[in-house]
């Protein structure tokens, strides 16, 4: 039964060495002095490539095509209409002519320097914006002021036909201009992403190279802006090669017994301790189960790239095991749970501080569980420990308050509410291995049922 845990668990994990060096940004490097073992390219931050992400969008102008079907229909639908409700202009035949011709003449004028549709996303930084004009298969580059909109267009048609002295021909053939504007300056939105997705895809992700032998850090330096970048530069170059060069037989054996020492001390513990337990097949195989199941869904996580692994719901493990079994066992299982765990997060003394006070506190909060309510108290003292953890974490690392991102809190907030899914799995536990739980008795002595009544 170990041996089948400790198989399944090792195939699941990540095959993939690990670096061998822990650092944390703004935190003094206590190793020996670092050099680079061979070259390899400095990574950019986030920040730098948005950063280029934003400069490049910023550069690529969006197209507009020149559809000269719009201006010919524009002015073929008013000519038609002008012949047709002329009549309800109020205009004499003798002026019929020179509206028509002063209309037509407009339109052509208005239509000749372009209409636009304006696009919000380009004007962040003012209503006005360069755009590039494909026209007759030659782009020629344009400002947003130096063509119409339909609004900026009803307004010239206004300015131009303020001076007619006749009211009410004026409005006809304004509201009737008004009716025939359109966009002929059509926005090519197909066009202007490929450019933006083209030029997107040149971005480079790094910056200058490390050459071997080149000291990268020394001892008792603040690992911080550009020597940070460098280490997480040459690490993601490290796990990179050790993916192409390395042993994946001897990761999967390393892995394996690392797995196997950390699990056969669980039983040791059982057979000095609890030997109740070891000797109850049951009661093993739920133990052996609820750490599989924890250290499966980490695996997953990994596997899917989750934004954080503090997502995962760590304590439900404690949760369980003291509910079920006791306080002892819940606290060493939980240690040998976010010791596996701990060889595949970044970070991992700050993980392990994190997980193993948070744990403690899950125990300690239902030591005695007497109400259902006990659940939601311990929920809330599980997050308070996150909160001060993290708050403490950060202020060490950061220095600062206003450094904090906050955003970053949370996971552990999810974490914590999904650790509520314990109460529901106690039962199903219970029921498919015949253990009744704390909770279970509290429920069957309860006064207020009817069985009791």
């Amino acid at each position: 039964m170990l041996a089948l845990c400790v198989l399944i668990v090792t195939l699941v994990l990540p095959k993939q060495a690990r670096f061998r060096f822990e650092y944390e940004k703004g935190k003094k490097w206590m190793q020996k002095d670092l050099s680079s073992p061979y070259s390899f390219a400095i990574k950019k931050t986030n920040a730098e490539i948005e950063k280029d992400r934003k400069d490049i969008l910023k550069a690529i102008l969006p197209v507009y095509q020149d559809n000269n079907e719009v201006v010919l229909t524009a002015l073929e639908n008013f000519n038609t209409d002008f012949e047709t409700k002329w009549k309800d202009s109020g205009g004499s035949d003798a002026d019929k002519i020179k509206y028509e011709l002063l209309g037509t003449n407009l339109l052509k004028k208005i239509y000749k320097r372009g209409i636009i549709n304006s696009i919000k996303k380009y004007q962040a930084d003012g209503p006005d914006y360069n755009f590039s004009l494909a026209k007759n298969n030659i782009s020629s580059q344009l400002n947003s002021i130096d063509v119409y909109t339909v609004k900026t267009a009803e307004k010239h048609i206004d300015d131009q036909l303020k001076n007619i002295v006749n009211t009410k021909i004026r409005n006809w053939l304004s509201k009737l201009l008004k009716s025939h504007l359109q966009a002929n300056y059509i926005y090519d939105e197909r066009l202007t992403d490929k450019l933006e997705a083209d030029a997107l895809s040149s971005i480079s992700t790094t910056r200058g190279m490390v050459q071997k032998g080149e000291l990268i850090v020394a001892r008792g330096t603040n690992v911080k802006g550009e020597t940070f970048q460098k280490l997480e530069s040459l690490k993601a170059a490290y796990e990179e090669d050790a993916k192409v060069a390395g042993n994946s037989k001897l990761v999967l054996l390393g892995q394996f017994l690392i797995v196997g020492l950390v699990l056969s001390l669980l039983i040791s513990f059982l057979y000095l301790f609890r030997r109740d337990i070891y000797q109850d097949n049951r009661q093993l195989s739920l133990i052996l189960l609820v750490i599989t199941f924890m250290l499966l869904g980490l695996s997953y996580a990994i596997r899917v790239n989750v934004p954080s692994l503090y997502y995962i719901p760590y304590c439900i493990v404690p949760i369980i095991i003291r509910i079920l079994f006791d306080t002892r066992l819940a606290l060493n299982i939980h240690l040998l749970v976010v010791l596996i765990a701990g060889f595949f997060v970044p970070n991992s003394f700050e993980f392990a501080f994190i997980q193993i006070t948070s744990g403690m506190v899950a125990i300690y909060s239902i030591k005695n569980l007497i109400k259902r309510e006990q659940f939601l108290i311990s929920a809330l003292l599980i997050l308070a420990n996150y909160f001060i953890a993290f708050l403490g974490i950060s202020l060490i690392r950061d220095g600062s308050l206003y450094d904090i991102e906050w955003v970053n809190f949370i996971p552990f907030i999810f974490s914590v509410v999904l650790s509520l899914l314990a109460y529901p799995l106690l039962y199903v536990f219970e029921s498919m291995f015949g253990i009744t739980s704390d909770v279970t008795l509290m429920e069957l002595t309860n006064t207020n049922t009817k069985l009791l009544r």
